[in-house]
Formats: C-alpha cells, sequence, structure tokens
C-alpha cells in the first residue's frame, strides 16, 4: 500500500486584515517538516490558502497521495470547485471583478493537477493536534514574526499526528457561536462598573466597553435573551 503523506494547515491574521503568519505541518514517512512565515498585512483566508499552497510544494514530486487537514472552508471549496469556474472565466468573479488572492490561486492550480490530494474540512480548535500545532505556527509568527520550526524525527517530535481524532462537543459548540454570530442582533447587552446597559447598536455598546477593564457585553437575539443576558450579569 501506498504510504501517504499527511499535512495539516493553517493562518492567521491579527486583525484580518492586519499582520499574520501561515503555518503548515507535513508528517512525510518517519520525518516531519514544519513550515511557516510572517507577512506584515494580510488578511486570514490568504494566509490559509498560503499554508496549504506552500506545504503542496515541498511534496510536490513524492508521487505520494497527500491528505490535508485544515478548517479553512474557504479554502477547500476554492480548491474543489470555484477555482475551475474562475480558470474558465479569466480569473475573474461572476461579479466580473478579480478573484481574491488571484496570484496564490493561480500557484495552487498546478499542484491539485500533479498531487492527489484527499481533502479534510476538520472544525478549527478541537483538539486535533495536527492542526493545533499548525495554528500555534501560524498565531506565533502573526503575533511576533517568528518560531522556532521543527524538522526531523516523527518519533522525536512530541507529538502524535496520527490522531485525528476531535471533541466532538465542543466542535458543536463552536458551530452554535458561529450560527449565533451570523445571526442579526435585537441588542447588545454590557456591564462596566457593576451597571448593566442595554443597546441598540453595536456603536454604542462598543464606546462604552472599548478600552476599559473589567467589562463584560454580548449581543441578544431576542426580548427573551437579552432579560437572561441582563439576569445572568447582574449575578456577577
Amino acid at each position: 500500500m501506498v504510504e501517504k503523506i499527511y499535512i495539516f494547515t493553517d493562518g492567521a491574521a491579527k486583525g484580518n486584515p492586519g499582520k499574520g503568519g501561515y503555518g503548515a505541518v507535513i508528517s512525510q514517512g518517519e520525518a516531519v517538516t514544519e513550515i511557516g512565515a510572517h507577512k506584515a498585512y494580510t488578511t486570514n483566508n490568504e494566509m490559509e490558502l498560503q499554508a496549504v499552497v506552500e506545504a503542496l510544494k515541498v511534496v510536490k514530486d513524492s508521487g505520494k497521495t497527500v491528505a490535508i487537514y485544515t478548517d479553512s472552508k474557504y479554502v477547500v471549496q476554492g480548491a474543489t470547485g470555484w477555482i475551475f469556474g474562475w480558470l474558465k472565466n479569466g480569473w475573474q468573479t461572476k461579479a466580473g471583478t478579480d478573484v481574491i488572492n488571484k496570484k496564490l490561486w493561480q500557484e495552487l492550480l498546478p499542484l491539485l493537477k500533479q498531487v492527489p490530494i484527499e481533502w479534510h474540512k476538520v472544525p478549527g480548535h478541537v483538539g486535533i493536534i495536527g492542526n493545533e500545532r499548525a495554528d500555534t505556527i501560524a498565531s506565533d509568527f502573526a503575533a511576533t514574526g517568528k518560531y522556532a520550526l521543527y524538522s526531523g524525527s516523527l518519533k522525536e517530535y512530541g507529538f502524535d499526528l496520527s490522531d485525528t481524532s476531535y471533541d466532538e462537543v465542543k466542535a458543536q459548540e463552536r458551530s452554535a457561536a458561529r450560527k449565533r454570530q451570523s445571526q442579526k442582533a435585537y441588542s447588545y447587552v454590557s456591564l462596566l462598573d457593576g451597571v448593566v446597559q442595554t443597546h441598540k447598536t453595536w456603536s454604542e455598546c462598543e464606546s462604552r466597553v472599548k478600552g476599559k477593564r473589567g467589562t463584560r457585553f454580548k449581543k441578544s437575539l431576542d426580548t427573551k435573551n437579552e432579560k437572561d443576558i441582563i439576569a445572568d450579569f447582574k449575578k456577577g
């Protein structure tokens, strides 16, 4: 049976856009290679995509199937679908604008043809060891511009990359949180110096809590949710 290569990738941007970094962990037989870099001004999507492109460059001549683990819906959907439409359309979107991160997508296209890839879209921050490591690399590069990358024996790596299981409960909680964030707000509730206030807009809430220590704030989705948040804040 042909041995697979396992790649775990992540990207980060502080501010999105802002200073960022990407990270990838490549497990190839008995060897592990970490890669990553810093970029002064970027987006999370660009760094997620950069991580995959740079990792595939490392293994493109291996002749082996590559299993990629990423939490980026943008990358997986782009690499398995959108990219072929963009190519036919002269790297223009349906709206007639240039594809965002076009140069990176153009770098990825020949790699997709050269390397057999198994895509694994996984939840973020749910305990998948390789992806957590890639996140650390990306986040450190974003924050400080540097990271001590590992390259060497799998046995001496100290992380079990073969374990791609994850916490299902945590994954469901993160999915619910993302769904909540996408819902329209009924109001915003803030707590400052023991006083609870409600706000109809985020800008009103932000002006009260921004830069102040010991504050709490939360979006409510309806009248009952607002009352529950207020009661919780008053309990301390």
